[in-house]
Parts: structure tokens; C-alpha cells; sequence
């Protein structure tokens, strides 16, 4: 089973990384927070340490960096479903001896690689322009966001039946982290209480906390990155009763 999955993620990856054009878009995409916040940074005359314009430039931060995940997977998970559906090429690849729970996990375990690729693209823009990282602990949260973003992803593009109608539901979908980010730093009741432990929200948080430089509740992120990796599973599930259903395979 675990050779299955490991054999289709290979096959979606190569496929991802086959399309430059959408590499090119998603890392132009995950380094264009770099580059707003960094043209900010200029434009207020002080630099990040300042005090007047670091937690602006911290928010603008952590909120673009929310982003990156989404925007990484986008293109692999509306091919891989969404895509392959258009085409109808899902029974091909299921006249193999795979299943389609396989099939999917292959297909999710790929589209968080480029994910995560995305983040990480986002946080080197990030340490190049201004010296720093967020905490390596911080990877206890950030990872399994960029597991929920995959899965989100691919359980929308079970629910679309082409490609054009994929890119429309994940393009809105990658303005959920940045409207949440955007409400945790404009909202005077934000980042209090339960907050921290909710997906995204909590994330920005944890984020904004690590940049600053304060100490990180251990804890806090334990239950953050478990709470996102249940909704991730809970996606995933959502993903295949889809794909269990015989118009979403033979393309109806």
C-alpha cells in the first residue's frame, strides 16, 4: 500500500515539475510577499528592526506567508483531480493495480510537497531580504498547514469538473488565509484566547510571536498543528467519498 502511494505521489510530482510555467507562477507567486514588504520597508525609511515599522511589516509578513502554501499546490492539485477528470484519465490510471484511496494519497502527498516548496520559497525570500527566520520550532505548526492546504486543494478539485472551473474555486480559496491574516491584524478582539488554536489564525499568531522574537508556548503549537493535521484529514475524507463516485472517475 505505502509503495502505491509512494509510486503515484513520484508520478504527480514529475508531472508538477514537468509544467515550468506553472512552477515559474507559483514561486513568482510565494517571493511576491518578499517583494511587497520590502518595497513597504523602503518606502516608510526605516528598517525592520525599527520600532515604529516592525509589527506592520511582521503582520505583512506572517500574512503572505500563510499564503505561500495555497498558492504552491494550487496548480498540481487542480491537474491532478480536477484535470484528469477533464481528460478522463482517471480510469486509465485505475486499471493499474491501485486503489483509489491510493491514488488520492499519492495525489495529496504531491501536492503538499509543492506546498511546502512554496513556503519555502516564501520564507528564503523573507531571510534574504531581512536577515531573518521564524523559529525552526515554529515547523511543528507550518507543516501541517501546508498538509491542510493540499487537502483543502484536492478535495475542491474533486468537487470541479475541469480545469477552468478548478482555477476559480482555488483562486478564491487562496484568499482564505489572507482575509483571516488580514482580520488578526485589523481586528481589536484578534489573538486572544482560543484563537491561537484555530487553523490560520493560530498560525498568524505563532507566526507574528516568532518574528518578534517572543517566546513560543510549546503546547500552544501542539494542539495547533494536531487541530490542522484532523482538518486535513477530515478533507481527505471528504476527497475520497468523492472519488468513490463514479461520475467524478468516468469524467461525467
Amino acid at each position: 500500500m505505502l509503495n502505491q502511494i509512494a509510486i503515484v505521489a513520484i508520478k504527480e510530482w514529475i508531472d508538477g515539475w514537468r509544467d515550468r510555467r506553472a512552477i515559474v507562477s507559483a514561486a513568482l507567486y510565494s517571493l511576491m510577499g518578499p517583494g511587497v514588504v520590502g518595497m513597504v520597508s523602503l518606502a516608510v525609511h526605516e528598517s525592520f528592526a525599527g520600532h515604529d515599522s516592525q509589527p506592520v511589516l511582521v503582520a505583512m509578513m506572517s500574512v503572505f506567508t500563510l499564503v505561500s502554501p495555497f498558492v504552491g499546490g494550487m496548480n498540481v492539485a487542480m491537474d491532478s483531480i480536477a484535470g484528469e477528470r477533464e481528460r478522463r484519465s482517471l480510469v486509465p490510471l485505475l486499471m493499474h493495480p491501485v486503489t483509489r484511496l491510493d491514488l488520492l494519497m499519492g495525489k495529496w502527498l504531491a501536492v503538499a510537497a509543492f506546498s511546502a516548496a512554496g513556503l519555502a520559497i516564501n520564507l528564503a525570500g523573507f531571510a534574504l531580504l531581512f536577515h531573518r527566520l521564524p523559529p525552526p520550532a515554529l515547523a511543528l505548526c507550518l507543516i501541517p498547514l501546508c498538509l491542510l492546504a493540499a487537502a483543502l486543494e484536492i478535495w475542491i478539485s474533486t468537487l470541479c469538473r475541469g480545469l477552468k472551473e478548478a482555477h476559480t474555486y482555488l483562486s478564491m480559496l487562496v484568499f482564505l488565509p489572507m482575509m483571516v491574516g488580514m482580520f488578526m491584524v485589523f481586528s481589536p478582539v484578534a489573538g486572544h484566547g482560543w484563537w491561537k488554536f484555530l487553523p490560520v489564525a493560530g498560525h498568524q499568531l505563532q507566526l507574528e510571536a516568532g518574528m518578534r522574537g517572543a517566546l513560543l508556548d510549546p503546547l500552544s503549537m501542539l494542539f495547533l498543528g494536531f487541530g490542522t493535521a484532523i482538518l486535513a484529514g477530515m478533507a481527505l475524507l471528504a476527497a475520497a467519498d468523492r472519488l468513490e463516485q463514479d461520475d467524478v472517475v468516468y469524467g461525467g
